[in-house]
């Protein structure tokens, strides 16, 4: 009998017929293809399915699954979705996805049969493995979110975090900034609990932030100019100080243009809290256009105190800037002008001193050009306390008047505030001594009335009514002495009213606001009036305003003006104006801008303006690239008669 050869082939060698050698061999061929081929969509051949850091602008780090395939990166749709915090429902098979992208009307599907995305009116073609599919997620090639969605994916291979970017305001990152804006509405209403406060310190000496910018132009056939801005802040003598340069090429270097202002608070004190010296904000019935440098001291505390109701505050900037709203330097909300530059804020009114400050930045790295505080009518003071302010300095005019101002306010009740003080302006010939008194009033029914008067100078009143329904009345009235000299114009009255309404009918959501100004002079009047229509049409930004201007006996001139924005496929921004005089029936002038993101964080933006009535046609076309360390632009323009 011969005997058989023993096969050591396998780990456990033994005897064993050829059909259990081949079956054991087929076995393992199977598990080492499990193995290296976890996933089957589109039948590629190798690829790792590894977990990848998320970065998120302005949000921090997070963690995602990945598939990384010849040094090409894949994201898992619902996932990234979901963190992101963007609407999708997935097929039970993960065949096809579907949904809306931050807007409701913004539809897209991605399916995984056809290869291809539907987003809007737009089809995008995939090409051959550019979507996988494993047991739980469908992978996207991740150049797709950026040609398709805007959210640009940047992958580093070292460290395997991805930084997904995008122009438009995230879901999660609108989540978070509301989620902000409500702390810090909380503070302003007094709702804060604090289980430990840690106390202030006041050093000597202690260097904090410098911020600077260039910003440069460039006209052809014109004048190039350059604007320079070198802002400090630092800690002196326990105080907060902070200094901001400014340098035009076109104008001589002027004091006038610089900014500097050291403030000392100490809340704990009841007398004397705050002391401000340096550039000051006067806060002056008279007309001062040059800055005032002085010393302010107040024991108004720094510390937030309860808010009572809302005051609608619109007004206008550049088309596309971001405002920010501060109250009492909290910023509570911000929000970005639409395409003819309007903008609406619902500032919260707190006991005590409200100023409110707007920042507006454009999309040119121009930050903190225009910083406009404003004084909301109705200063209400908790009750039974009393709160002063005193200013005193002199004026960088040609005559370096000598200005002083000291107001005393009293809560009287919960629902009534009184007040008065004295202004003196040296440069006033008149009567250079103002004293006032002023008183803020709530009524039932969401009424505000306020009023304050000035001897020989005016007198005024306004009155705010808001129904539940958001409907807002301002009425608004003043009288000036006609021998006053103390404000620069020679107006007898003024008289304004505004009606505000907001507009919510299925997909058309808008901002509705008739207003009637009037101004009578010695000799005539003066009137305007405006219907503003605001807001998303069909998701089409816009805004439609017709202004009627009646001046004396002459004609009357009422025209309109249409913008839109218009968002495309392909991160491409339409924005059409034109602007129609119905006196005339005629077209005055006609625009249309265009821009187009490039190079991920360059910017293109090319404009065409005809305005008919004077024959003059201009051109414009300008280029942005944000750098990691400062924001730089080149303009052209061409003008043709």
């Amino acid at each position: 009998m011969k005997k058989r050869k023993a096969y050591s082939g396998f780990p456990n060698p033994g005897r064993m017929s050829l059909f259990s050698w081949l079956t054991g061999l087929l076995m393992l061929f199977l598990i080492i293809a499990q193995s290296i081929a976890p996933l089957s969509a589109q039948d590629e051949p190798s690829y790792d399915e590894i977990s990848v850091y998320i970065r998120i602008p302005y949000f921090g780090l997070g963690e995602i699954d990945a598939v990384i395939r010849d040094e090409e990166l894949f994201l898992p749709v619902t996932d990234l979705f979901d963190f992101l915090k963007i609407r999708n429902f997935p097929s039970a098979d993960l065949d096809l996805i579907t949904g809306f992208f931050i807007e409701p009307e913004a539809e897209y599907s991605i399916d995984r049969n056809g290869n291809q995305i539907l987003y809007g009116n737009k089809t995008f073609q995939l090409e051959a493995g550019d979507l996988l599919r494993s047991e739980t997620n469908l992978y996207l090639r991740s150049l797709w979110f950026g040609k398709v969605f805007g959210l640009d994916c940047i992958f580093n291979f070292r460290d395997l975090t991805v930084t997904v970017d995008s122009r438009l305001e995230l879901p999660l990152i609108r989540e978070m900034r509301l989620e902000e804006m409500r702390r810090n509405i909380t503070r302003l209403k007094g709702g804060m609990d604090v289980d430990t406060t840690i106390g202030r310190s006041y050093p000597g000496f202690r260097f904090g932030m410098a911020d600077w910018s260039v910003y440069a132009t460039e006209q052809q056939g014109g004048i190039s100019r350059a604007r320079m801005n070198l802002s400090l802040g630092t800690v002196i003598a326990g105080g907060e100080a902070n200094a901001s340069l400014n340098y035009n090429t076109g104008d001589q270097f002027s004091e006038k243009q610089q900014y500097y202002l050291w403030r000392h608070v100490n809340n704990d004190r009841t007398l004397l809290r705050q002391v401000m010296a340096g550039k000051i904000t006067s806060h002056a019935t008279a007309s001062i256009y040059d800055p005032v440098v002085g010393i302010q001291l107040t024991n108004t505390p720094t510390t937030f105190r309860r808010s009572f109701g809302t005051y609608t505050l619109t007004d206008r900037t550049e088309p596309g800037w971001t405002v920010e709203l501060y109250v009492n330097n909290v910023l509570v909300d911000y929000v970005k002008a639409d395409a003819s530059g309007f903008f609406t804020f619902e500032v919260p009114l707190v006991y005590g001193t409200t100023m409110v400050k707007l920042k507006f930045y454009g999309p040119w790295g121009e930050e903190r050009i225009r910083e406009q505080s404003l004084s909301i009518p109705y200063n209400f003071i908790p009750h039974k306390e009393l709160e002063y302010f005193v200013s005193a300095g002199v004026v960088e005019d040609s005559l370096w008047s000598r200005f002083s101002r000291a107001s005393i306010s009293y809560g009287a009740t919960r629902f009534l505030t009184v007040g008065g003080g004295a202004e003196y302006l040296s440069s006033v010939t008149t009567g250079p001594l103002m004293p006032f008194v002023n008183a803020s009033v709530r009524l039932p029914g969401n009424v505000l009335v306020s009023g304050d008067y000035t001897y020989g100078v005016r007198t005024r009143g306004t009155l705010s009514y808001r129904l539940p329904s958001n409907i807002q009345l301002d009425l608004d009235y003043t009288r000036y002495d006609k021998d006053q000299e103390a404000i620069s114009y020679n107006y007898l009255e003024e008289r304004r009213a505004s009606l505000s309404l907001p507009v919510r009918i299925k997909k058309f959501t808008a901002y509705s606001r008739l207003s009637y100004y009037q101004i009578v002079l010695p000799a005539s009047n003066y009137s305007t009036a405006e219907w503003l229509i605001a807001g998303s049409i069909f998701g089409v930004n816009t805004n439609l305003t017709t202004y009627g201007v009646f001046a004396g006996e002459n004609d009357p001139s009422i025209y309109s003006m249409l913008s839109l924005a218009v968002r495309l496929p392909g991160e491409i921004l339409i924005m059409p104006q034109m602007q129609y005089d119905y006196t005339d029936n005629e077209v005055i002038t006609a625009k249309l801008g265009l821009e187009k993101r490039i190079f991920q964080k360059g910017y293109i933006n090319l404009s065409f303006e005809q305005n008919f009535r004077h024959e003059i046609r201009m051109g414009e076309i300008g280029m942005r690239y944000d750098f990691s360390f400062c924001t730089g632009r080149t303009l052209g323009q061409a003008n043709q008669q």
